[in-house]
């Protein structure tokens, strides 16, 4: 039957796209998504307060999330390893019960002791990814592992860590940020994975197509144009409207720099697009 929330959803369908909503919906409902149109009017009330130079705005702009949380954790204390892994504290529970799986031969071998190469190789199949995936992005020796695994939820579950880290910590859809430097490094450290397993990540594609509409071509300009000679190749349309356009832009209205800052980047991108595309046709013609 027609319950609330799926009435709500059908809503919203018949509000961007009528034709595909036929039946008749109750005028007056509660009100399950917000408004849209809503990160825009906060971008454009915090640089009209920036610019007329009043009291600093501290409302979020990113896709309509709300105060920013207190931080109560340091910076980057997800990129760390755990001391113990999951494994090892129910081999521990297990082994208080005096429960012994005579069907489990192989025992997982802690993170915290992977040191070396040849470890790696000696026991790539006992490894088991920590609780905290952040902290695959500063180790190698991870991140090989993660390039041999090719584990589909190992990705998922980054990309959604990835993405919330992102969208908590941009500093300019976040007025008055104060964390701009932290912000960098974990930039940074995300680039740096990106070159080693020489492919993208789809949180920062992401990421990239929503804030650079709102980017001011200056807060972490470096770090922000080395992320986009990383984004995979899509359709011709889809690049230029999230990506194109809104260089294009600030290109036209900024320093020499900062538009050959953009070309280089830009022609990374398109070396990376055919690196990625010859190892693609190897990979064809060796099948």
């Amino acid at each position: 039957g027609m319950q609330s929330h799926l009435q709500a959803l059908l809503s919203l369908y018949k509000l961007f796209c009528p034709e595909l909503v036929t039946i008749t919906l109750p005028g007056k409902m509660k009100t399950y998504f917000k408004n849209s149109e809503g990160p825009w009017k906060a971008a454009m009330t915090a640089v009209r307060q920036r610019n007329q130079g009043t009291s600093p705005l501290s409302q979020a702009v990113f896709l309509g999330t709300c105060q920013p949380r207190s931080r109560k954790r340091k910076w980057n204390a997800q990129l760390v390893i755990p001391a113990s892994s999951t494994n090892t504290n129910n081999l521990e529970e297990d082994k208080e019960n005096n429960y012994v799986n005579l069907y489990s031969t192989n025992e997982s071998f802690p993170l915290e002791k992977l040191r070396t190469f040849p470890q790696l190789l000696e026991n790539i199949h006992c490894l088991e990814f920590p609780s905290q995936m952040g902290s695959v992005l500063t180790n190698p020796l991870l991140l090989h592992y993660m390039n041999c695994v090719k584990d589909e939820s190992i990705y998922l579950r980054l990309y959604y860590w990835m993405g919330q880290m992102l969208q908590e910590e941009c500093t300019w859809c976040v007025v008055d940020n104060p964390y701009e430097e932290e912000f960098k490094s974990f930039l940074q450290t995300v680039y740096k994975a990106e070159c080693f397993l020489q492919e993208g990540f789809a949180a920062c594609e992401e990421f990239l197509y929503k804030t650079l509409p709102l980017w001011d071509g200056l807060c972490c300009r470096s770090e922000i144009l080395r992320l986009v000679s990383w984004i995979p190749l899509s359709s011709s349309s889809d690049i230029k409207s999230y990506l194109y356009d809104p260089l294009a832009q600030l290109f036209f209205t900024s320093s020499i720099y900062f538009k050959c800052s953009v070309l280089e980047s830009l022609k990374e991108l398109l070396q990376n697009w055919l690196n990625c595309n010859v190892i693609q046709v190897d990979l064809e013609l060796s099948s």
